[in-house]
This record gives structure tokens, sequence and C-alpha cells, in this order.
């Protein structure tokens, strides 16, 4: 048997590297693997909204994300074509959302992670998640440079994205399952100033988004839905600068900057699995994704890091059965994430809103307070549910009425 832990995070990107950091910081031996080497780069919308923001300066982390020269992003503002909405996506303690390169925010977690005390070893291959008895109970893996090494841990964590090689070992319940809705591709440009803003453009079963991130370069993402997808691919330039087109104005914009790097781009399947059981744990895509076009995949991974960290600090110190405290982050995680999920997958499909929807948006459109808060859905700072409460659709509908009259 080789050095024992508490526990083995299989994946060291936004979700591993939080969660050992966490557990790490509470006193926990912990072991984090991961095939990359860091810094690297992994297909990713980027967005750190501003309740991401607020995780990682609870976790005092915030002002080595700043210096790392990634810039603030301060309106999210929605092009419908007829009319914009534009919105501050965050709070008032946390106004701010980022869009930092995988490459860095990546680095700066699993820096993180190991001055916390977690033991880190990149570019380790898991070939075996060990089961014993019903229950996992370590690894087998190789490194670049090694053999063979087989560790053992109290739980093991899967933190290993949508194809988890935990979730195949331990095979959870998969529940709530849609197919992949949409596909999406992005590259970053040089020469398009954004002016910290966030701008998603919304066309008949078409989408595209562009956001500052390092380097004075912009992410530019757009989709298009998956019965395309195949055909799309074929040329996926062409059909991205066709999606751009759409709205020309800012297609003339793109035509005076420059594309800097190869287009990349996914489809995603839509699921919720059940994170834990005996032995193991899920966080981040490993237990729970979504589309895309919402980004709130980082934010996501972070809310499971805290979520799931606390749970096993429960069960580690006695204060609660294994069984209670993990069934606990399991309901929590969905409760939190449920009316996000749904919303995603509605506005996934790239399907017109329907008319309820649309005088909706007709009426937050010049309502700065109700653009806040159509922004702050958007960033998953409130929820589908608190916005589209009666009394908030009430109250929006009598004020554009006010205005109309007045």
């Amino acid at each position: 048997m080789g050095k024992a832990f508490d526990v083995i995070v299989v994946g060291a990107r936004c979700a591993g590297s939080s969660t050992a950091m966490l557990l790490a910081r509470k006193g926990y031996r912990v072991l984090a693997v991961d095939r990359a080497s860091f810094p690297s780069d992994t297909v990713s919308t980027h967005i750190l909204h501003p309740l991401g923001v607020a995780a990682v300066s609870r976790w005092g982390l915030l002002d080595r994300l700043i210096a790392t020269g990634c810039p603030p992003i301060h309106t999210y503002a929605f092009d419908f074509g007829p009319f914009t909405i534009a919105g501050a996506p965050g709070t008032d303690q946390h106004p701010l959302a980022y869009c930092p390169r995988r490459t860095i925010l990546d680095k700066l977690l699993v820096d993180a992670a190991a001055e916390a005390g977690a033991e880190i070893r990149q570019g380790f291959t898991v070939e075996e998640i060990m089961i014993e008895g019903g229950r996992a109970v370590g690894i087998k893996g190789r490194s670049k440079q090694g053999g063979s090494v087989t560790e053992h841990a109290a739980i093991i964590v899967g933190a290993d994205g949508r194809h988890s090689m935990v979730s195949e070992a331990v095979q959870p319940e998969q529940y709530r399952e849609k197919p992949p809705l949409l596909a999406g591709y992005y590259s970053y440009w040089s020469g398009l100033p954004m002016n910290g803003r966030l701008e998603i453009y919304s066309r008949d079963m078409r989408a595209f988004a562009a956001v500052p991130t390092h380097d004075d370069l912009t992410l530019v993402i757009a989709g298009w839905p998956y019965a395309e997808f195949a055909k799309n691919k074929q040329d996926i330039e062409g059909s991205y600068l066709k999606t751009i087109e759409l709205a020309p104005a800012f297609a003339q914009r793109l035509r005076s900057a420059t594309r800097e790097a190869p287009f990349a781009g996914a489809a995603v399947p839509n699921y919720f699995r059940k994170p834990c059981g005996p032995g193991w744990a899920l966080v981040g895509d490993a237990g729970y994704n979504r589309d895309f076009i919402t980004a709130q995949g980082i934010l996501d991974a972070f809310r499971d890091a805290e979520l799931c960290a606390s749970a096993l600090d429960q069960s580690f110190s006695g204060a609660r059965p294994f069984e209670d405290a993990m069934g606990e982050y399991q309901r929590t995680r969905d409760a939190q994430v449920g009316a996000m999920y749904d919303f995603t997958c509605e506005l996934a499909t790239l399907e017109p809103p329907p008319p309820e929807l649309q005088q909706l948006l007709g009426a937050v459109h010049g309502n700065q307070a109700a653009m806040d808060g159509f922004a702050r859905l958007n960033a998953g700072t409130i929820s589908p549910t608190e916005f589209f409460a009666p009394d908030n659709v009430d109250a929006i509908f009598a004020a554009a009425a006010s205005r109309a009259t007045g």
C-alpha cells in the first residue's frame, strides 16, 4: 500500500484544485493528481461570474487574480436586435466579473492548493479507480517519468470532468438528462476593445458573445443548434463568421480585429449525477453539467468545492455521518442550480422567446433596475425563480406602463 491520504482528488483544475485547497486548509492529508501539467489550457467559457469572484475573495486569492492583469467586467449587455438590455451583473460587495484564461486561473488554484499543504502530482495519468467491496479505496496510475503507483485514501473525489474516470468506475445514478442542445466555437482576437463589457447577441437560431480576457485579447464565441453540429463542423470559420454577420455593427468591429488562435469548441450533454457514495464524491462537471450558454461552469465548480469540502469535513470530524453530510451536499447543489439548469437548457435551444417572455424583455428594456436584474439572472447572481417571480414580473410591467403614460 502506498502512502495513505484522507482524500485523493482526481483532476486538478477549477473544481479539483479548489476542493483540494479547502480540505488541506482544514488540515486533511490531500493528494491531487492531473494528467495535465500547469499552466495548460482547456476548453472553457472562461467567465468568472460575480458569485465566483466572491468565492475567490473568500479564499484570499482575488488580489492574485487581479494582479495577473485580468480585465474587470462591469456590464453584461444582451443585444436582441430591436433593443439591448445592459445591466450590472454583481452585488454591491462583488460588482465585477472576470474572464481569466484557464492557463492562468488553473495555475493560480493549483499553486494555492499546494501552498495549503495538498500534494500535487502533475502529468500523472490515473489508470484505475480501485474498488473493494463496493467502496472506492484508491487509485492506480503513473507519472510521465516513473512506473506504476498505487495510492489509497478514505475518499476519492472525482473532479475529472464530463468523461470522469471516477464516475465511470462508481456508476452513479444520472438524472434530469438532456442531450446536447448547442454547438459552439471560440477564438481570441486582438484589436477588439470591450471597455469592461460582456456582449451577448441573440438572433434566430444563432447566438454569439464577446468578452475581454488576458493579454488585451477578446474571446468571441458563436453557437448554433446541435442539429447543425456535423454540417457546420466542415467549415467552422465560415459558420462562425456567418453568425457574427447577423449583427452588422459588431461584424464591422470584428473585421478590424485579428484572430490570434485556432478555433476551439464543443457540444456538451446536460445531466445531474448523484455526487456521493461509498468512498467517493464528485465535484464540478463530473457530477453536474449544463450547456455553456450561461457560462456557469467555473461558478458551479467553486460552489461544489465549498459544499463538498464542508460536507467531507463534517464526516471526517465525526460531526455527521458521511451519508447525512454528503446527502445534504447533493440536495443543496441540486436546489441551488436546478432553476438555472432549466433556464440554461431553454436558452440553449436558440429558439425565439415565447410571446410572454418577449413582452417581459420589452418591459425590462429601459428600466435600469430591471436590466440589472436580468444581468444578475444570467450571471447566476439571482435565481431564475427570483427574477421570474410573479411579484417581480408585475413590478416590471407596472413600471413599463408608468413610463409609457408618463
